[in-house]
């Protein structure tokens, strides 16, 4: 998910606070409470769930000023590339745990900075076992990144999301039952991070631990206006 990115030179308020710093961070805000309705509206299940997520999910990339699009980008923007939606790309696991070990530290390489992760616990699948991280400082979330075979051919290079509830993507690729630990993926839901979009944006990508060995022919495809 994007973060907000200030103009210099702009007007001040009395206060020493300028103007577009005050409409970006609204705009963000905004941004961040339309992305969890996307993920909570109606309908979420099976293939009109899919369908209807990502005919929204176009909308608030093409209209939104917060979204990872360039403006040139959402000028021209006829809608996001995805593969068809695939049953089979829906797996039901269970959370498995982990021994101890030291934190997964992400160097986003822009303001972010070093991200720290510890490990929630694995995830195993017929493409391969993910670890579920949790995103450690102020709020949290629970982070699910991965990257395979279709990278760098069919999907983005460095790799997908299937869940970052730090920025509102609460449940359809990664429902969790904290009492059993029964987890439902669905690759159906597998989204590209900002900086597939534009390399402005500073994202953290899938560690070695979350690189798959069979490819996954369901999601969000790469973004074939994408500006580097």
């Amino acid at each position: 998910m994007p973060a907000a990115m200030l103009r210099s030179g702009a007007a001040r308020t009395p206060a020493g606070v300028t103007s577009d710093r005050m409409e970006a961070a609204a705009e963000l805000a905004d941004y961040r409470r339309r992305v969890i309705l996307l993920y909570l509206a109606e309908p979420t299940a099976g293939e009109p769930g899919v369908v209807a997520f990502r005919r929204r999910r176009d909308e608030l990339f093409r209209d939104h000023p917060q979204s990872a699009l360039t403006d040139s980008q959402r000028a021209d923007f006829a809608g996001l590339s995805y593969f068809d939606y695939d049953p089979e790309a829906v797996i039901r696991t269970r959370l498995e745990p982990l021994p101890g070990g030291d934190p997964l530290e992400i160097d986003t390489g822009g303001e972010d900075g070093v991200i720290r992760y510890s490990r929630v616990g694995l995830l195993p699948g017929p493409h391969g076992a993910l670890t579920l991280f949790w995103m450690e400082g102020y709020g949290g979330g629970l982070f699910l990144p991965f990257r395979d075979p279709t990278a760098g051919a069919e999907t983005y290079g460095a790799g997908r999301y299937l869940s970052d509830t730090a920025k509102g993507t609460l449940g359809r690729g990664l429902e969790l039952d904290p009492s059993t630990g029964e987890a439902v993926l669905d690759f159906n839901y597998a989204y590209n991070p900002s900086c597939a979009y534009d390399a402005r944006w500073a994202c953290p990508l899938a560690p070695p631990e979350n690189r798959l060995e069979q490819p996954v022919r369901a999601g969000e495809r790469s973004f074939a206006g994408a500006t580097p």
